[in-house]
């Protein structure tokens, strides 16, 4: 890691995706500098950090999206520079990406939006990618009425769970979620965030879920990495947010609308 982020708490686990020195700029200020990550295999990473910090600017640059100006970026033990053309397909093929508001294609049922990366990538029969897409649809917990609506049939927390079926139509190993409960009632996000530890613990996925949601970062995450001055400020568990000495993230993690608020007294101690 750069010697500017602080890692609290080691993972001997296998990185499943490694940045270093990253750097990206729109032609003025850079928006990250010099940033390090690591994500591991297995774990759901919540990605935080302050409005217009880059967070989004990250995962499009991760996902090639973005052009950057500097740095590597390994997905599954390879570079994306130095591999050929096929084997950044098989690696496409192994990622599954959940914009923040589904990005469902308006004109496509449900069904049709599910088989769209299957269309994309794979050269199957249609009665065969009819009953994967069927499969995922109900893999997510929508009844099956539902794969023969179109987005505007659904309501916001229906295409958050079919714009996830989209994300695991290829079996992803790795599933990057944009703000995947904003916009959600407290219910819906809650069973969101039960049904991504569900997802994780039954198909052996990671998720790099970028969120504002700290019932989230509380129910589901196993590490937090914080972003911040350009860079990773610093990557561990919540409890070494809590004791991690930065204004913004004492802020907000221990500030009103947090958790710590509510666990713990005025004197400190737990109620």
């Amino acid at each position: 890691m750069s010697a500017g982020t602080q890692t609290l708490q080691k993972n001997d686990g296998e990185p499943i995706l490694s940045v270093r020195g990253l750097t990206v700029g729109f032609g003025g200020p850079t928006v990250l500098e010099n940033l390090d990550l690591d994500v591991y295999r297995g774990e759901i990473l919540g990605f935080v950090g302050g409005s217009g910090t880059g967070k989004s600017v990250l995962m499009r640059t991760v996902l090639r999206l973005n052009a950057r100006q500097a740095g590597t970026i390994e997905i599954l033990g390879k570079d994306f520079d130095r591999v050929t053309y096929g084997d950044r397909l098989g690696i496409d093929m192994r990622i599954g990406v959940l914009f923040q508001q589904g990005a469902l294609f308006s004109g496509l049922t449900v069904l049709e939006n599910v088989q769209v990366p299957m269309r994309e990538y794979l050269n199957l029969p249609q009665s065969l990618m009819d009953d994967l897409a069927r499969l995922k649809i109900e893999l997510v917990g929508l009844r099956p009425e539902a794969a023969d609506r179109y987005p505007s049939e659904l309501s916001g927390g229906m295409i958050k769970r079919a714009a996830l079926a989209r994300a695991l139509a290829l079996d992803p190993d790795l599933v990057f979620l944009d703000e995947p409960t904003s916009g959600l009632d407290p219910i819906g996000a809650a069973e969101f965030d039960e049904l991504i530890a569900r997802l994780r613990d039954t198909l052996g996925l990671t998720v790099y879920m970028v969120t504002h949601d700290l019932d989230s970062l509380h129910a589901v995450c196993d590490r937090i990495a914080v972003l911040g001055k350009k860079r990773v400020l610093v990557e561990g568990t919540l409890d070494d947010m809590l004791k991690f000495d930065d204004p913004w993230v004492q802020s907000y993690f221990k500030g009103k609308r947090s958790r710590a608020v509510f666990n713990t007294g005025e004197d400190g101690r737990k109620d």
